[in-house]
């Protein structure tokens, strides 16, 4: 036996009247308003911190080498830069052909992630790499290599609050 007490007539769901054939329906789309997209803000590599996401930033490829092709995931390690400095680009499968030596690309939804301490470019499902036909007119500053820096992971006790 249900415990559950029915609810009033006003909270139902009533049914929708049957439209008449006079009147023509009206379309679904314009009930609901147009989507409003933001423009991309483009970050630096000399901005890029370490476990950041959803960077947005044009790079010219330097360098490109295959770790391993031998597994199902095929890896290369590429060398990325823009005016401000160079980083490592660890690109997979698919993405492996758009990074030749030469090309300039725009990744977008991009991550960092760490690697031996040391800072990565990714872009995972959720990211997108494109290639730009003209070739980029910024000269890449190679002596910056923050993937070069290493990082240490530190503790940091919570502070104590005092009482009152």
């Amino acid at each position: 036996m249900s415990t559950a007490k029915p609810r009033p007539a006003a909270n139902r769901a009533r049914a929708p009247a049957a439209a008449s054939s006079d009147a023509p329906a009206a379309p679904a789309a314009a009930a609901k308003p147009a989507v409003q997209l933001r423009k991309p803000v483009f970050t630096t590599i000399d901005k890029l911190k370490p476990q950041t996401h959803g960077h947005t930033l044009t790079a010219r490829v330097l360098s490109a080498r295959v770790l391993d092709a031998r597994t199902s995931l095929r890896l290369a390690e590429c060398l990325v830069g823009d005016p401000t400095g160079t980083v490592l680009f660890t690109a997979r499968n698919d993405q492996i052909e758009m990074l030749k030596p030469g090309n300039t690309v725009i990744f977008r939804n991009a991550r960092i992630d760490m690697f031996k301490d040391t800072m990565r470019l990714a872009v995972d499902k959720w990211g997108r790499i494109e290639v730009v036909e003209e070739p980029a007119g910024f000269k890449v500053n190679e002596d910056n290599n923050v993937s070069k820096v290493e990082y240490e992971l530190v503790n940091v006790p919570p502070k104590k609050q005092e009482r009152k």
